[in-house]
């Protein structure tokens, strides 16, 4: 028997828990056939028209990313708008969206949990724990805390990071470069929302995207905050994607996107 969309999206489903993703996301199947037979899939953290192209190109017919191309509902599809074109041309070339968004997040070895292994973290545990009806007793939640196997300077750290995820620059709070690093706290993506839960950690510092001018106040010297991107700290989401495909699928490996670029770009 051929494998199907629908077998894809089960495995997918069974893996990445939906159930798991904030009540404001929209993680899942978005968009496609699911009784057409699958031909191979491409992983990217963002859907973009080069994503789109690429796929057709590859003659896979799935794609799978972190953020949802569909997010607050589309009230038109037509080619005026790229998600439009891009919706348009994914029905013409049969070709199916899934997302692992926020439960990916939320899962211990999902967005966080691997960046936590690739700067060696040890005794790991979520930062802020969440409670699903579905599986109460799975940690489960955001962020993660743990702690580098020895203390080091701050800044050393910091390249450390910077070289981990190819970054230009990070933005900090004021430190003291000197200033020893040991218990790490961190959010991929967006997570100024957990900086109380970082303080309350002990964590040394916190590494995380998106933070505001303001934000970086609140660490009020109690901890150090930094912002090293959002697709920077989020795009190893793509290895766990791909992997978890291609183990289950092995006639037809999911591969990473090739043309898959950050949208904010540093000069």
């Amino acid at each position: 028997m051929s494998t199907t969309i629908n077998d894809v999206v089960a495995f997918l489903d069974a893996t990445f828990h939906p159930e798991y993703q904030e009540d404001y996301d929209n993680a899942g199947f978005l968009l496609g056939d699911g009784a057409t037979e699958y031909r191979g899939a491409l992983v990217a953290l963002d859907l973009t028209s080069e994503v789109v192209d690429e796929a057709i190109e590859k003659k896979v017919n799935l794609i799978v990313t972190h953020h949802p191309f569909i997010f607050s509902g589309l009230k038109r599809i037509t080619d005026r708008s790229e998600t439009g074109r891009m919706t348009m041309t994914l029905i013409q070339n049969g070709i199916s969206v899934y997302a692992a968004h926020t439960n990916l997040d939320n899962l211990p070895w999902g967005v966080n949990g691997i960046l936590a292994q690739k700067l060696g973290l040890q005794n790991c545990h979520i930062l802020q724990p969440s409670s699903f009806k579905s599986n109460p007793s799975t940690e489960i939640g955001a962020g993660m805390v743990g702690e580098l196997p020895r203390e080091m300077e701050t800044d050393k750290f910091l390249l450390n990071v910077k070289n981990l995820i190819n970054q230009p620059s990070i933005r900090t709070s004021k430190h003291n470069p000197n200033r020893m690093v040991k218990r790490v706290a961190l959010c991929g993506g967006a997570g100024s929302f957990l900086i109380s839960d970082a303080i309350a950690s002990g964590a040394d510092i916190f590494l995380t995207a998106d933070l505001k001018y303001h934000d970086f106040q609140r660490g009020e010297g109690r901890i150090i905050l930094a912002d090293a991107g959002h697709y920077e700290t989020e795009q190893f989401a793509k290895e766990i994607i791909s992997r978890t495909i291609s183990e289950k699928f092995r006639n037809f490996a999911a591969c990473i996107s090739e043309r898959q670029h950050a949208i904010v770009q540093y000069i």
